[in-house]
């Protein structure tokens, strides 16, 4: 899997992507992550990637150009066209940060598991020239409802999500299937399948040593090593806890 990074601000990436599972994923080789400098792509002295808004209205708005040029020199020319839209390659995704993209979400992270390389493309200032969104990404993604400075941040969260669903990326494969929004979170063998677990669930609630901490106590059932008492009280204790926290869950179709 291969990362590509377009942003104003290259620098911005440096520390992040030198820790936790993303590291470890580079250094294995199984994920490679590039950062362009969009400002390698403008042709004016000042290095100018933004412009005034027609229209008029506050702020700045990042320019087609330098955006087309980086996306057609890092995929090969011919990606973008005005008369056409840009190549679709199934393997590849073009991918623009915005706030008014749709939602990202757990089954977002594992459709793009499957592909072989994601290009990002980080918005900053007020937006992005919508002709970048309408010929040029193949996708518009927002990681929620609230608005940041730019799409770096955004794009770093989307890179961790993807790359833990890599094989081999965790040390153990079946911490990405019993988790949040998995496809079967706290699931067991033997435990018969409910309405509920038709949709995606939260975690279950986790718990450690010491098993008593200032009077509270760890659930007996999960010390009785009864597993399947165990399983079964983690499926209830998932489903409570979405009810809780996220009832909307709930409410979506589930799934078949």
């Amino acid at each position: 899997m291969r990362f590509d990074l377009i942003s104003i601000f290259p620098e911005f990436f440096h520390g992040p992507l030198e820790h936790g599972i993303v590291r470890r994923a580079r250094e294995a080789g199984l994920v490679e992550v590039h950062v362009q400098d969009l400002r390698a792509f403008t042709k004016d002295r000042h290095r100018s990637v933004d412009d005034r808004p027609f229209g008029g209205g506050e702020g700045m708005v990042l320019k087609p150009e330098p955006l087309f040029e980086a996306v057609e020199s890092l995929l090969g020319n011919g990606v973008g066209d005005a008369t056409k839209p840009p190549a679709r390659r199934p393997k590849i995704a073009i991918v623009l940060m915005s706030a008014t993209g749709k939602l990202f979400s757990q089954e977002t992270a594992r459709r793009y598991a499957q592909l072989e390389r994601i290009l990002f493309i980080c918005g900053r200032y007020e937006g992005v020239d919508e002709r970048v969104a309408e010929h040029l990404a193949t996708e518009e993604l927002s990681i929620g409802d609230f608005v940041l400075s730019g799409g770096e941040l955004a794009a770093l969260l989307v890179i961790d999500a993807v790359t833990r669903l890599l094989p081999g990326a965790l040390g153990n494969e079946a911490s990405s299937q019993n988790e949040s929004f998995s496809e079967c979170p706290a699931s067991a063998a033997g435990y018969s399948r409910s309405r509920d677990q038709n949709h995606a669930l939260l975690d279950f609630p986790h718990f450690t040593r010491p098993a008593e901490y200032r009077g509270w106590k760890v659930p007996e059932v999960l010390i009785s090593g009864n597993h399947a008492e165990v399983a079964k009280w983690r499926r209830a204790a998932a489903l409570e806890k979405t009810r809780r926290n996220r009832p909307d869950l709930l409410l979506r179709e589930p799934r078949p």
